[in-house]
């Protein structure tokens, strides 16, 4: 018998994507088969590339918070899109916990004005924009606009981050620390990430083909997701809608490597076992899995032998597609926005393919989606989020009860 205290639910998710603000316009975006990814020359001097970005975001309102950053005004949309039909003067909601991930958090707001002349820049103004640079901020900023009182938490473990948020939610739910969890992502464009990673040698600069024999690497993006997290008690003793079941979550870490994926990916696929133990699930259970799937040549093939290891066993290859190749890599937000897109596939039994596909890795156990839209029961289905240094998280979401 289910026990009901144990039992982790979503009760509602918020999303900014490049698609507009709304889950609904994430799912609508995606079954249209929209890329969002363009060419790109403003970003900063010299840059020419291709990235997925936001466009008429809202301003702030007047007398807001100027220390806010983009990344932070994301976060904050998306946290106000999950709890728009909330009550939120209830003292559970005024009690609940932020867990909110970023890689990128206010960077965007520092120019390079600071190095030439650090006492000019403070001086106009600079000081309150930098104060948005921590990764805690974007945690901040969302219990602040919201009123939220309870446990705030920051995570930044590089693109793991945002479903590595989510997992630690579920277990803060789990100790009993909150009613209830907003966990997610955030992050936005930002020079320093682009010129680090234009550095290694890792963007491509046509739009990304994850886990095509001639991808060439990945394109960036920004965004932001949050979910709502508590207890199938909580959320019964407030009649409240149950999205999806987070049946099973794991994190672990390579221990390899700051930025090169462990060859045969044996991290992340003890990281999707331990999910599948925790679910109580098999392998042959699983129906769809939202990859990582950045398009790297080295981050593709390793998730590849990642799958052949975790679903070795099954009867039929499962099935794998990344949704970066329609709105980009966005870093700390990337496993948020995936884990909502998985939500969505598990409630709408639609499995999503992979944008420019056409060569697929060789990889016998894995069903590379590409093409149209598959339609399909879902009970099932797992997003699976891998970052530098090695962070791994794997999210098992069910659909209807628990």
């Amino acid at each position: 018998m289910t026990d009901i205290r144990k039992t982790i639910v979503v009760t509602s998710v918020g999303v900014v994507s490049t698609y507009g603000i709304g889950l609904d316009c994430l799912q609508a975006g995606i079954l249209s088969g929209k890329c969002c990814l363009a060419p790109t020359k403003d970003l900063y001097p010299g840059f020419e590339g291709t990235t997925a970005q936001v466009c008429g975001l809202p301003l702030p309102a007047e007398g807001s918070n100027s220390r806010d950053s983009r990344t932070d005004r994301l976060a904050v949309i998306a946290a106000q899109d999950a709890v728009a039909d909330f009550d939120c003067e209830s003292v559970a909601f005024r009690e609940s916990g932020v867990v909110m991930a970023s890689t990128v958090a206010g960077l965007t707001e520092i120019d390079p004005g600071i190095s030439q002349d650090p006492a000019a820049w403070y001086r106009r103004g600079g000081l309150l924009r930098a104060a948005s640079y921590p990764v805690a901020h974007v945690a901040d900023a969302v219990a602040e606009h919201l009123g939220i009182r309870g446990p705030r938490c920051a995570v930044s473990v590089a693109c793991a981050s945002g479903a590595m948020a989510i997992a630690l939610a579920a277990n803060m739910l789990l100790d009993g620390a909150a009613p209830m969890i907003l966990a997610g992502g955030s992050d936005a464009l930002c020079p320093f990430t682009l010129s680090g990673f234009n550095s290694l040698q890792a963007l491509d600069p046509s739009p990304c083909r994850p886990f095509d024999q001639n991808r060439k690497g990945l394109n960036l993006g920004e965004g932001s997701a949050v979910l709502v997290l508590e207890t199938l008690a909580g959320a019964a003793a407030r009649n409240a809608n149950v999205l999806a079941v987070l049946r099973g979550w794991a994190m672990t870490n390579d221990a390899f490597h700051p930025t090169a994926p462990q060859e045969r990916g044996n991290g992340l696929a003890a990281c999707m076992r331990l999910s599948m133990e925790m679910a109580e699930v098999s392998c042959g259970e699983i129906g769809y899995v939202n990859a990582h799937g950045t398009g790297t040549p080295l981050n593709d093939i390793a998730e590849a032998n990642a799958y052949e290891t975790a679903f070795r066993g099954r009867n039929r290859p499962i099935p794998v597609s990344s949704t970066k190749s329609y709105f980009g890599h966005c870093l700390g937000a990337a496993g948020a926005l995936e884990a909502a897109l998985t939500i969505t596939a598990v409630r709408s039994g639609a499995l999503f393919p992979t944008l420019r596909l056409s060569n697929p890795i060789e990889s016998p156990g894995v069903d590379w989606l590409r093409g149209e839209v598959r339609r399909q029961a879902l009970p099932l289905a797992m997003s699976v989020s891998a970052g530098f240094g090695g962070s791994n998280t794997a999210l098992i979401f069910g659909s209807g009860r628990a």
